[in-house]
């Protein structure tokens, strides 16, 4: 239940932000996690007199502010646990509870992952993925949208970290999006697709990751950012809004 609270809290306080700053997109996606925690915080009794707490799909701050409740369809939506191992996580769509990966581990930080063209693949020229196969990690920075002007224009720095320095309107700009977004393989995340006719997907050899959302859940929903061109990282970031974390 404390958890559960803390999640709401949260909540409340972007929301708040979000209607200060006018981010309209974010107000209706916040306010529809609210409503589902208020549901799942007034079950909750009911809940701990029937199901053990290690059952329940909830998700964790780094992943995700929402509570939703897995639907059926699914072995992680039928709350089986048995079907999956003690500490890994699996990722899902908020709305519809589509698996987004598979079982991951968390990696205790960031690994530090060369960009130098040598290390480069000689064929897509990407750099290697900066979080392994099999993992997840937490990124503490700000990632994507919104991006507000650098103060010092004569040393700007990259726009999100890793990443290039991006120009915008004659200006240099910096994330100032959500922090403690969740990093993964974009090979763990083989079935999300581009959004139709590749929107925000702009890059050299791959979307470059500064514009947004550009990767969809198979219901159509933009759930995640490729980072993928030839001078940037190579790296998914799922969207905090819209994906939770199934864990034991």
């Amino acid at each position: 239940m404390p958890r559960l609270e803390e999640i709401h809290a949260n909540l409340l306080d972007r929301l708040q932000e979000a209607k200060e700053q006018g981010w309209l997109g974010e107000v209706a996606a916040i306010e529809a996690s609210l409503a589902a925690a208020e549901q799942k915080l007034a079950a909750m009794p009911d809940l701990a007199t029937r199901t053990p707490p290690s059952t329940w799909a909830c998700p964790i701050s780094a992943a995700s502010s929402r509570a939703s409740t897995p639907s059926s369809e699914t072995r992680m939506r039928r709350g089986s646990p048995e079907h999956y191992n003690e500490g890994m996580t699996v990722f899902l769509r908020s709305k519809c509870g589509t698996a987004i990966t598979p079982e991951l581990a968390e990696s205790a930080a960031i690994p530090d992952v060369s960009d130098d063209e040598r290390d480069r693949d000689k064929e897509t020229r990407r750099a290697p993925s900066t979080v392994p196969r099999g993992h997840y990690a937490i990124d503490p920075e700000p990632w994507g949208p919104p991006y507000v002007v650098q103060d010092d224009q004569e040393h700007p720095k990259p726009a999100q970290s890793p990443g290039p320095v991006v120009c915008r309107e004659a200006s240099f700009v910096i994330s100032a999006g959500s922090r403690h977004t969740v990093m993964v393989h974009p090979d763990d995340a083989v079935g999300l697709q581009p959004l139709p006719n590749w929107e925000n997907s702009n890059g050299c050899c791959g979307p470059t990751g500064d514009e947004g959302l550009n990767r969809a859940c198979p219901c159509g929903a933009p759930v995640a950012t490729l980072a993928a061109d030839c001078f940037g990282p190579f790296e998914l970031h799922l969207d905090s809004l819209g994906t939770y974390a199934f864990s034991q």
